[in-house]
């Protein structure tokens, strides 16, 4: 899960895809674009959310997206468009290329549209971030059930 500071929208991707898979079978984590907010919780309007809706995303800790995760991830979801250009612009083959999506394109398929960032907003933001997201990975633990 890929956003910009690693602060809002991923941590609530991955919070919230965490807790639906078997953390046996499946790894989540979540990065960001840029390096401001390296080693530094999610933003405390996401961590209110997320509590909101019982999950606990204080073990995150922000953290710069590598070339090298497009070896450890099978799957590489982005918030919006400019992130996405971002991350493939790291990519060092189609393989890479091929891993990075869209994360909204799971419940609006090819409408390639982005995860508003709330981080200039109020907290009604974050709800409505946390509603899409929440909807986005329930799509993909369909896509994990149904290749298992």
């Amino acid at each position: 899960m890929v956003c910009l500071g690693n602060i809002c929208r991923s941590p609530l991707a991955e919070g919230l895809l965490k807790s639906k898979v078997d953390s046996e079978k499946v790894y989540v984590e979540s990065a960001g674009t840029g390096d401001w907010h390296i080693g530094q919780l999610p933003d405390k309007r996401s961590i209110k959310v997320a509590q909101e809706h019982g999950l606990d995303i204080t073990d995150q800790r922000g953290r710069q997206f590598k070339t090298s995760d497009f070896d450890h991830f099978d799957k590489i979801y982005v918030m919006d468009n400019s992130n996405y250009s971002d991350v493939l612009a790291l990519a060092r083959n189609d393989e890479d290329q091929k891993k990075v999506s869209l994360i909204l394109n799971e419940i609006f398929p090819g409408d390639n549209l982005d995860v508003p960032d709330p981080y200039m907003g109020g907290e009604s933001g974050f709800k409505h971030v946390y509603d899409m997201l929440d909807q986005a990975t329930d799509k993909i633990l369909d896509k994990l059930k149904a290749d298992s």
